[in-house]
């Protein structure tokens, strides 16, 4: 297997995955704004970023490759994510899904290959496969058979470490049951209105490190609107609240560095996604920690409140048993 990413040259604060290879604390997501996506990954590695997360269905992993080669930055100093779209998931077309981003990024191998969800679309070249009533056509691929799939790619030397992304606790059990690797990592929706402490806690357990995205919930119009039970409601943005105000205030922080902080300085790392140079930079003032006192106030703020939830769209019900699930 290949040697694990050491990061030369990087003074921000990281993480040690199972694998024994390191991950910053803060990355730059690449979700949305395909377009604008090169120039953020330029600006974020020469600011100093050295984590950047992306995905197949992004449609940003062109861009991503494109600001790593221009950067400057030696490619073993950057730490890059990529994502098995659910279009995927038959075994026989894991390594092809992977070499085609390998491609489109540019590059030989990336540092962390997630399977993006757990359900299986419709295998094929259309990455939403929709029948005649416009709904998506799924398979009925356990998600078992593609994570041992993913586990054959780490001797290939094209992918560092795999892990799991909007995995429930009973599908990652599975996993941890009948798989022959540990994910190294979980990518997940996590932040002070969607707080999850039980959950967290396991990954703690089982050395599976959490990466949170959308760690400042509602702040993006995407996530903004959220299904409350049945209630759908219009929530104040999580970085307005004032209960945040207060523990950014009394460290002279903004509100987003705050909920930024909250996650970092708890061991989880974060994924803020911006294509606004001075949010970049702003973003990597997060680095800073809470005491217990912060963290009470905000432990306050949490109202399970889960701002993505695709299971209507996708005919498979996910986040089961978790805080803030459809139901």
């Amino acid at each position: 297997m290949a040697q694990p990413n050491t990061l030369a040259g990087y003074n921000g604060k990281k993480f040690t995955l199972n694998t024994g290879a390191a991950i910053p604390a803060i990355g730059l997501g690449t979700f949305q704004d395909p377009d604008e996506q090169f120039m953020s990954v330029l600006t974020a590695l020469k600011t100093g970023y050295r984590h950047i997360d992306t995905a197949h269905i992004y449609g940003t992993e062109k861009q991503v490759g494109d600001g790593i080669r221009q950067s400057g930055v030696p490619r073993e100093d950057v730490f890059v994510t990529t994502k098995l779209w659910c279009n995927a998931h038959h075994p026989k077309d894991v390594e092809p899904a992977l070499d085609a981003s390998l491609a489109d990024l540019g590059v030989e191998h990336v540092d962390l290959y997630l399977m993006h969800y757990p359900c299986a679309f419709k295998s094929g070249e259309d990455l939403l496969p929709f029948d005649v009533d416009g709904k998506i056509i799924t398979e009925q691929i356990p998600f078992i058979d593609t994570w041992r799939a993913m586990e054959k790619l780490l001797v290939t030397g094209k992918v560092r470490a795999i892990g799991v992304s909007n995995f429930s606790k009973t599908e990652l059990e599975v996993i941890l049951r009948e798989g022959s690797v540990v994910p190294a990592v979980h990518q997940i929706e996590l932040h002070p209105y969607l707080q999850q402490p039980e959950f967290v806690a396991w990954h703690h357990t089982h050395g599976i490190q959490i990466v949170q995205f959308s760690p400042c919930g509602n702040l993006n119009n995407f996530y903004r609107k959220v299904s409350w039970g049945k209630e759908v409601s219009h929530m104040i943005r999580l970085i307005d609240h004032p209960d945040l105000a207060k523990v950014a205030k009394k460290h002279n922080k903004t509100a987003v560095q705050t909920a930024l902080a909250w996650a970092i300085s708890q061991g989880r790392a974060v994924i803020p996604k911006s294509v606004i140079e001075w949010q970049i930079k702003e973003n990597l003032g997060a680095q800073f920690d809470l005491d217990e006192e912060d963290l009470e106030v905000i432990a306050t703020m949490d109202k399970k409140a889960r701002f993505n939830d695709p299971s209507t769209n996708f005919g498979y019900q996910l986040y089961i048993g978790l805080d803030g699930a459809a139901t």
